[in-house]
């Protein structure tokens, strides 16, 4: 399912020019077992929750029949199994479908960078670090959520969010930890830089873990402001005391984090690479999923949108650096997202209309559950490496497909 490698107008005007993933004579495909350009940087963007229906509904209602979100525009496309190691179970959770992307190893749900009995996983973010590159995890969902977690923690339960935060700064330090969830870091009784909602407190079960983490070579910063002042090496940003998205049903759920995910990309990618043997990056939108859960059809348009945005500036940076692997998928899809053509207002657990742009037609997007569904998710990618996702692959591949490029 390769794309054309010629690049359209409309992506060198939006990002420059994407990386080539190769070029005649450069390097053999990845089933030939030929020579491969080595990447420096590696760049995993997820859209949590996004399958092929989501990112399908955001191009419609964003660019029309005739336009495509950046995102789809990189010249290699796959399709990823996401079913976890678990025997209970067909359909994977966060932690389960993270921990195979960073480990290359199924395990059940809950689960984060442990197989199913428990034992840890070394993930392709300590690989990175070992080699001497410098790490991040971005996300708009809390920093100690189950996908960021896998890639730079290991604990039984996803739940176990000051544990993992304590790992963060004690084990694998990262350098860059941006998104929510600073409940978790501090405890019960201090409210730190954000008034708590009803139903929410701070509880770390590990005493200030902010104060541990500045005391161990942290910039601690608290908003947009102080993120784009800050020229620290070593940054934790907290900028929600849960998720960065305000999640509800549709006309209720809001998509509006303090700080926006093209702004902590940005900066996490000057941070980084500063580092000349190069680095690993995870960034990640939550709002895709979580807006989905919620059945909340513009809460996913404008997440999906910040997440191409956020695409966007990861490919500027590859002008520059073209020794950089970009890939895009999602760990699986939530709501069983369907779009279906409009015939009057929308009934029951529909959501719409939504106006195609440079055209008369409107869409309707229904659903089919609150939950996460088992269909395979789509990826893309360019970059040295990316050919290694062309066809359709194991969630445990695109670990594979990471390593093998950086020659981990």
């Amino acid at each position: 399912m390769r794309k054309t490698m010629v690049l359209t107008a409309a992506v060198l005007a939006v990002a420059g020019a994407v990386p080539a993933v190769a070029t005649a004579g450069d390097s053999p495909s990845a089933a030939s077992g030929g020579w491969h350009p080595k990447a420096r940087n590696i760049v995993y963007i997820q859209g949590d929750g996004m399958g092929a229906a989501q990112r399908e509904f955001v191009r419609l209602a964003t660019t029309g029949r005739t336009g495509d979100l950046v995102m789809n525009r990189l010249p290699v496309t796959g399709m990823v199994h996401t079913d976890p190691g678990d025997p209970g179970e067909l359909v994977t959770d966060s932690a389960a479908a993270a921990t195979a992307l960073a480990t290359g190893h199924k395990t059940r749900n809950g689960a984060v960078g442990q197989d199913a009995q428990g034992r840890r996983l070394l993930t392709v973010l300590e690989q990175a670090k070992r080699a001497g590159k410098s790490t991040g995890l971005v996300t708009t969902a809390q920093v100690t959520g189950a996908s960021p977690a896998a890639f730079a923690s290991h604990v039984p339960s996803r739940d176990l969010q000051s544990d993992i935060a304590q790992q963060y700064i004690t084990e694998s330090r990262p350098e860059v930890l941006l998104g929510g969830g600073e409940d978790w870091w501090l405890p019960k009784g201090d409210p730190g830089a954000w008034p708590d909602k009803p139903g929410e407190e701070s509880r770390s079960t590990h005493g200030n873990l902010i104060e541990q983490a500045k005391r161990s070579g942290y910039t601690y910063v608290r908003n947009a402001g102080e993120l784009a002042a800050t020229r620290a090496p070593r940054l934790l940003g907290l900028f929600a005391n849960e998720d960065m998205v305000d999640y509800g049903p549709d006309g209720k759920g809001a998509y509006q984090p303090k700080v926006a995910l093209p702004v902590m990309a940005k900066k996490a990618l000057d941070t980084l690479s500063a580092n000349p043997r190069g680095f690993f990056l995870f960034l990640e939108e939550e709002g895709i999923d979580g807006m989905s859960h919620e059945n909340n059809a513009h809460g996913v348009l404008d997440a999906g949108r910040a997440l191409d945005a956020a695409v966007a500036e990861v490919l500027r940076f590859t002008r520059s650096h073209p020794d950089t692997l970009v890939i895009v998928g999602g760990d699986h899809e939530t709501g069983g997202l369907a779009i279906e053509d409009t015939d009057g207002a929308p009934e029951g657990d529909e959501d719409g209309p939504f106006p195609v742009p440079g055209t008369k037609l409107s869409l309707t997007v229904d659903w089919t559950t609150g939950d996460h569904s088992g269909v395979p998710t789509p990826v893309t990618a360019t970059g040295p490496g990316a050919d290694r996702l062309d066809g359709t692959v194991d969630n445990t591949d695109v670990y594979r497909a990471m390593v093998s490029a950086a020659r981990l």
